[in-house]
């Protein structure tokens, strides 16, 4: 199936560096490569990467210009001429990685989301923050029809999550863990976590009441401000796992407080900003800093599974959704604190 190549879309578009570059211009359809499958975007998540980009607050290089947006699904509505294992119409979501090199060491042995060379939707190429999206069909996920695209969508946060609590940390029935920064990320590691049979509490400031009530919703206690009463609640010496998921490199800081000898701390959250501190206390008490980025195939494979049998909701953390021409309402709530996750549909 061909599509008319003329074809305008309205598009979220980040310009360029300067704060408060981001805005709607229409572009024409892409054109699909052999190994491209060209998707009508039908759901697409607002990601904390993407409010960074808005906010030129970033530390990653963006091709300017470009069309924001990475966590998307949508239904496949033309196909390369090499691509065989795909039909029109499938139901899908696809992983980030839009650029790898496949000869990369890495990229060899599956970890192509650490490839150096690689280039991810909504900063290296176009995003799918607009009608149509052109995505290699190497990382396309198939999804079952009951399970909506407004929820699908959400499978590359999740992916994070999942990376960070089971592939990175590797927590257990019984750990207690404690999730600083209840955004997007830090609910889902929250939920992640409590789904391996940890104890687990969700920290954040003043301006977070209203996200840490959507915490309490997969079954966390939550604290604003200091957590240490509750890291030494058992034996005094601090949580097992802290997991950093704040937008800021002082949380390190208190992350390294409040674990325990020998414990560890995975960092999964962005934070441009020079420590300022000294790292000692990561030598003395003999802690694991482990850092946590993105996610590869068999990780989208449990997720989707996890969505489709209901054991992981993300309908909780879904703060609204806005057709694409009203992005900037869906960033501002976002960026307020005044929903989690923003869902935005193309026009």
């Amino acid at each position: 199936m061909q599509m008319t190549s003329g074809v305008k879309s309205a598009a979220v578009i980040n310009y360029s560096s300067e704060k408060g570059s981001v805005e709607i211009r229409e572009i024409s359809k892409p054109d699909i490569g052999e190994e491209d499958v060209l998707l009508e975007v039908a759901s697409v998540g607002v990601c904390g990467s993407d409010l960074h980009q808005w906010t030129a607050d970033h530390s990653w290089q963006v091709n300017y210009p470009v069309v924001l947006g990475h966590e998307f699904g949508g239904n496949i509505v033309e196909l390369g001429k090499r691509v065989k294992e795909w039909k029109l119409g499938d139901r899908v979501v696809s992983e980030t990685a839009a650029v790898i090199d496949p000869n990369n060491a890495l990229s060899r042995t599956g970890l192509y989301n650490l490839d150096p060379n690689r280039k991810g939707f909504g900063y290296g190429v176009n995003g799918a923050m607009t009608r149509f999206v052109k995505v290699p069909a190497r990382c396309l996920h198939r999804i079952p029809d009951h399970l909506p695209f407004e929820e699908a969508c959400l499978t590359e946060p999740c992916s994070v999550a999942y990376n960070a609590v089971v592939g990175n940390s590797r927590i257990k029935p019984g750990d207690r863990v404690i999730v600083l920064g209840p955004g997007t990320i830090g609910i889902l590691c929250a939920a992640m976590a409590k789904l391996c049979g940890a104890e687990v509490a969700v920290v954040g400031l003043e301006g977070d009441r209203h996200r840490l009530e959507i915490a309490k919703k997969y079954g966390c206690e939550v604290i604003i401000g200091d957590a240490t009463a509750w890291s030494r609640r058992t034996d005094g010496l601090g949580a097992d796992f802290v997991i950093d998921a704040a937008g800021s490199s002082l949380t390190l800081k208190i992350a390294m407080d409040l674990v325990r000898p020998n414990g560890q701390i995975t960092k999964v959250g962005w934070g441009p900003q020079p420590l300022g501190f000294s790292l000692d206390p990561l030598v003395q008490k003999n802690i694991t800093l482990q850092g946590s980025f993105s996610h590869n195939w068999p990780i989208w494979e449990k997720v989707i599974a996890l969505l489709a049998n209901g054991m992981l909701d993300v309908k909780p953390i879904i703060g609204g959704i806005w057709p694409i021409t009203q992005w900037n309402e869906a960033f501002e709530k976002m960026h307020k604190g005044e929903v989690v996750k923003s869902i935005l549909k193309p026009v």
